[in-house]
């Protein structure tokens, strides 16, 4: 029996070939397994687990990605706000203030000057 790898998946063609391999078993009628792991009945077991994990998994990954959008939109209104919030104590403090520069902005009077350049 192979050791289980779980660093890397099945591929997709393996899969599918391992599918259509069961239910070509079908068509065998006089099929009697050496090994109870082969048996129809132990490999459609393992087909149905199969197959209820890779739907628990679609489903997974669909509330992940809405979890994922939900988040981002969460971020980006917070930013915005932020950003609302921001401005708004420029404007009514102004640019060279304390709370200018206590939310983030540097202070209008710490900007260098420009200076000439001689040619």
């Amino acid at each position: 029996m192979n050791t289980v790898d779980f660093s890397r998946r099945v591929s997709a063609k393996i899969i599918n070939a391992d599918i259509s391999a069961f239910h070509g078993l079908s068509a065998i009628s006089n099929y009697i397994p050496v090994r109870d792991e082969a048996s129809p009945k132990m490999l459609q077991a393992a087909y149905e687990a199969m197959v209820a994990k890779q739907q628990k998994e679609t489903e997974f990954e669909a509330t992940f990605k809405a979890a994922a959008d939900a988040a981002r939109q969460a971020e980006v209104e917070f930013h915005d706000k932020v950003m609302a919030m921001k401005e708004s104590v420029r404007g009514q403090f102004g640019p060279n203030s304390d709370e200018a520069q206590a939310v983030g902005y540097k202070k209008k009077s710490e900007y260098k000057r420009p200076r000439r350049r001689s040619a």
